[in-house]
């Protein structure tokens, strides 16, 4: 066995009706709201020794999103994206982004 290799014990078989190695993958539904119907959240992470504040997550659809983080990122003068129904922005910018967020009309919990 050559150094750095891992073993693999998967067959990749099915046996029986029913039966798989293959696991069902589920996806997460969301519906579309309003903004006022909205709960969001922050989190603060450091990626690569920086802080990126977390803003989610928005039950929006993805064009909705995408002018809503636009509008976001021109007044609080940041960089950010849309990922996985999350807004992740540059830099500790939590109350800025929650002043502007209510003004679009969105709701934080407690």
């Amino acid at each position: 066995m050559s150094r750095g290799r891992k073993l693999s014990f998967d067959l990749g078989a099915s046996w029986g009706e029913g039966w798989s190695m293959e696991e069902e993958k589920t996806a997460k539904v969301f519906t579309i709201l309003e903004p006022s119907a909205h709960r969001l959240v922050f989190q603060k992470e450091k990626r690569r020794g920086k802080l990126v504040t977390l803003v989610g997550p928005f039950n929006l659809s993805e064009e909705d999103a995408q002018k809503v983080l636009s509008v976001l990122k021109k007044s609080l003068a940041c960089g950010g994206a849309y990922k996985e129904f999350w807004m992740e922005f540059q830099g500790d910018i939590a109350p800025k982004a929650r002043e502007a967020l209510e003004k679009l009309s969105f709701k934080f919990k407690k």
